[in-house]
């Protein structure tokens, strides 16, 4: 590249800077961005903006990808630039926008966190029967039998549960409504927490569950009494409501249950979303054959 076409990018640095009043900062992230590709350019031999086509940024993406740049990092990058191909379109320097088809590698999702069924046990075995121990017992038995999110089950009224017919109707996202079953433990201890909910709640509240002031319980609260009982029996990770619901649809799996089931549970749109607990089950089952096969094992010294 030579200097009239660095020039450019002054210039283009100039008008965030002085017409769009963007920071020091982001006028420092965007010379940054321009300068890797002036280098991508210049190992190219690619000598002018004009030249560079769609495919010369797949490659300096792809470059980027391959020393160690993550998707989100990549995909900032050629935001800019595609940027400053847009100026370079309205000073008439350019046709046409190389960048805008081109993007960035998408990122890994990460796996969720979940409880193993020991712990969970251990976590839902809590003490004591006074309201609010009943109160909690009863959450979270429920997020654990059913699977539910955290806004669905501070939603819930006591006539959206059936426990002679064991089961939970749920307004979920985008309001659609499911049906989901409600596991015998969860039915003992919602039983148990309804013969004491009238000491908490008021006398009009339709709440199912309900805070010591006798509203309808808040999503803050819930995950603060998850919190309480994850520290007071030694659960050696941070533990939040929708743990449960990792950990539901993850012990479902383990035991053999169908893909397309623990979608509907779950109440998922797509099962492409139900697809990621597939992925803590293989991991779960490449530990037990690590531990179990004698050609995985590692041979002691």
């Amino acid at each position: 590249m030579d200097s009239s076409e660095w020039q450019q990018v002054e210039q283009f640095l100039d008008h965030l800077r002085l017409e769009r009043r963007l920071s020091d900062h982001t006028v420092v992230s965007y010379r940054r961005d321009l300068t890797c590709l002036a280098d991508y350019c210049r190992y190219q031999h690619i000598e002018r903006w004009s030249d560079l086509q769609t495919h010369h940024l797949r490659g300096f993406a792809a470059k980027a990808h391959a020393a160690g740049l993550g998707p989100r990092s990549i995909q900032r990058r050629l935001s800019g630039i595609r940027s400053f191909m847009n100026y370079l379109i309205r000073e008439r320097r350019i046709e046409q926008n190389p960048v805008a088809d081109v993007s960035a590698p998408r990122a890994r999702r990460p796996l969720p966190n979940t409880l193993d069924v020991d712990q969970m046990q251990h976590l839902l075995n809590i003490p004591g029967n006074d309201p609010v121990t009943s109160r909690d017992r009863a959450i979270m038995e429920l997020l654990y039998s059913s699977g539910l999110r955290l806004a669905e089950l501070v939603s819930l009224d006591p006539c959206d549960v059936d426990l002679a017919d064991g089961t939970v109707r749920v307004t979920g996202k985008g309001n659609k409504t499911r049906i989901v079953p409600v596991g015998r433990q969860a039915r003992d201890a919602i039983r148990n927490w309804l013969k004491q909910r009238g000491s908490l709640a008021g006398g009009e509240e339709p709440a199912l569950f309900v805070g010591i002031r006798g509203k309808r319980i808040s999503p803050r609260t819930v995950q603060a009494r998850v919190r309480h009982w994850a520290v007071k029996t030694g659960i050696g990770q941070r533990v939040y409501p929708h743990l449960f619901r990792h950990s539901f649809a993850t012990h479902m799996l383990e035991s053999g249950s169908d893909l397309r089931g623990v979608q509907e549970l779950l109440g998922h749109s797509d099962i492409s979303t139900t697809q990621i607990y597939t992925h803590l089950d293989f991991q779960h089952l490449a530990q037990i054959y690590d531990k179990a096969h004698p050609r995985a094992r590692k041979q002691a010294k």
